[in-house]
């Protein structure tokens, strides 16, 4: 009986982008539906009653939610191509911990860059650079996190790649200034299809995220 694989997304959100990036590693068809998240679809809300949110990989009609977990779940499931997650328990656990770090941080504190002003903004800004800069130390010389090829963390991090010309819009700075190795890395992952596929275009990301602020009475 043939797989079926779908995928519930939305084409902006970096956490849809990592099981884009993972799924395509792995060369595993899917359908993509594309949600409107003003209206959510009916699919969605059985398919997450939980969150009711994206993305959800759905599995021989089986969901899969929250990304961290849908992509240790695609690199368990189609295990002999293209691992993710390092063999070794400690290199597994660590990769574990940063993709956390980088879930509990990047976003959130991202999000306050574009959505606040003043004093505010400045408090974010630092800290932004601040968790860039912590997790450029933790990639040191290596061309991925993982070592020589691209990994887990490499999966949950390089999505925010394509949010970064709207962080810099917003918030005034440059992150290839403040982290030239971290944008260099984020250069390096697009030279793969899966990554160069999976993203979309910065502009259009800031033009999203410029009609969000509008909407949230930022702008």
């Amino acid at each position: 009986m043939a797989e079926e694989v779908v995928l519930l997304d939305f084409w902006p959100s970096p956490f849809g982008m990592r099981l884009r990036i993972a799924l395509a590693e792995k060369g595993i068809k899917y359908e993509y539906k594309e949600e409107d998240l003003q209206n959510k679809s009916e699919l969605l809300l059985k398919m997450n009653p939980v969150h009711k949110k994206i993305p959800v990989l759905v599995h021989n009609k089986k969901p899969v939610c929250e990304s961290l977990v849908a992509v240790q779940y695609i690199d368990e499931v189609w295990k002999d191509k293209c691992p993710l997650l390092p063999s070794h328990p400690y290199e597994r656990a660590l990769a574990r911990f940063w993709a956390d770090y980088i879930d509990k941080k990047i976003y959130d504190v991202g999000r306050k860059v574009w959505t606040t002003k003043g004093e505010e903004q400045e408090a974010a800004r630092k800290e932004f650079i601040e968790c860039l800069k912590l997790l450029e130390s933790q990639l040191g010389d290596k061309p991925y996190f993982g070592g020589d090829t691209l990994g887990y963390v490499d999966v949950v991090l390089v999505p925010f790649y394509s949010w970064f010309d709207a962080y810099e819009t917003y918030g005034n700075f440059s992150i290839e200034a403040e982290c030239p190795k971290l944008v260099a890395w984020a250069k390096t992952c697009l030279e793969r299809e899966s990554v160069s596929k999976s993203l979309p275009d910065q502009k259009r990301v800031t033009e999203f995220i410029s009609q969000l602020r509008k909407r949230i009475g930022v702008e």
